[in-house]
């Protein structure tokens, strides 16, 4: 009896260190013409820092035994709090030299998520979207109701100019001096870098529940209160445990007309399809129709990727083999490419 004893406890614990050893997280911080050239050993230095930052802690967080949406709501935190993103305090401008932010997530347990969009003076939106989630009837809120309802729970309040950085208003100058028309909603716009950034995290817990968040301050120069794919969740934002989390950044309304992150799972659960494989599919599919960006990936057995069409992507991940941070495409994804 001692024995049999013995023999359960062991495989009790060999159980619980098998179901340890599979968490892990995915983390990205906007796609888009990311030129090694144009960028300085410092400043590559400081983006590679950030990202190491926000997953290490999100991982740390799942190694301790937190959940999948504990670890994804601190990592899109930690980026939305470095000016180095399009998210929280580093968002592009809108014509209006405003700023207008957006933010998803979604937990793949119940497929429970949360949304808002349009929000000019919270801090971090990606808890404003969790307060949705959890706290209200609601999944999307929008604007000055979010802004009300965000202020009823007590979250951290902001001037909207809090949100300024220099570059991004450069960034503002370009897109005014093109003066671009743009003839149609998803058009190409002159310098990619004017559509493009995002922050997200996607991550599997000690349970096997995924999670998934994304966080943006949307299209340089957007007018008329434009909205992209960030808070359409099945767009930019997606989780169920029985496929995968995928988190999006790139053209926004590309993303919504191909239901990107939905279609990415979609073809896990429906066509057994490795969700890598299934990533790099609707990406490739993405760029034929016209449309530049990219995803990460978590499916339901803790495997972690990425897919992206674009020159580079800010992205890291971690599970219990390490850290990857990087940002240039290698050459196996210019390959792919």
């Amino acid at each position: 009896m001692k024995q049999l004893l013995l023999a359960i406890s062991l495989c009790m614990a060999g159980s619980v260190m098998a179901e340890k050893a599979s968490v892990g997280i995915v983390i990205h911080g906007g796609a888009g013409t990311i030129d090694r050239s144009q960028m300085t050993d410092e400043q590559q230095k400081n983006y590679e820092a950030a990202l190491a930052d926000a997953v290490n802690k999100g991982y740390e967080l799942l190694a301790a035994g937190g959940s999948s949406l504990d670890a994804v709501t601190l990592a899109v935190t930690v980026l939305e709090d470095s000016p180095l993103f399009n998210a929280g305090k580093g968002a592009v401008y809108t014509w209006d030299e405003t700023h207008e932010l957006d933010a998803a997530i979604m937990t793949g347990q119940d497929r429970n998520a949360g949304a808002v969009s349009s929000v000019t003076n919270v801090k971090n939106p990606i808890l404003l979207a969790r307060a949705i989630m959890e706290q209200s009837e609601h999944v999307m809120l929008t604007g000055k109701g979010a802004e009300q309802f965000a202020a009823s729970q007590q979250l951290e309040l902001v001037d909207n100019n809090y949100f300024n950085t220099d570059f991004r208003f450069e960034a503002l100058k370009r897109a005014k001096e093109a003066q671009q028309q743009l003839p149609h909603q998803a058009a190409i716009v002159a310098d990619p870098n004017w559509k493009m950034g995002t922050v997200g995290a996607v991550a599997i817990d000690h349970t096997g529940n995924l999670a998934a968040a994304t966080s943006t301050g949307g299209m340089t120069a957007k007018r008329w209160g434009r909205v992209g794919d960030v808070p359409v969740i099945g767009a930019g934002n997606f989780a169920d445990n029985t496929s995968c989390a995928v988190s999006g950044t790139g053209h926004g309304e590309y993303f919504i007309r191909y239901n990107v992150a939905a279609d990415i799972c979609a073809r896990v659960k429906y066509q057994g399809k490795t969700a890598a494989s299934a990533a790099s599919e609707v990406i490739d599919e993405l760029l034929q129709a016209g449309g530049t960006g990219g995803v990460i990936v978590v499916d339901s057995k803790g495997e972690l990727s990425w897919a992206f069409n674009t020159q580079g992507m800010y992205r890291a991940k971690r599970d219990d083999s390490g850290t990857v941070v990087e940002i240039f495409a290698t050459q196996r994804e210019k390959a792919g490419n």
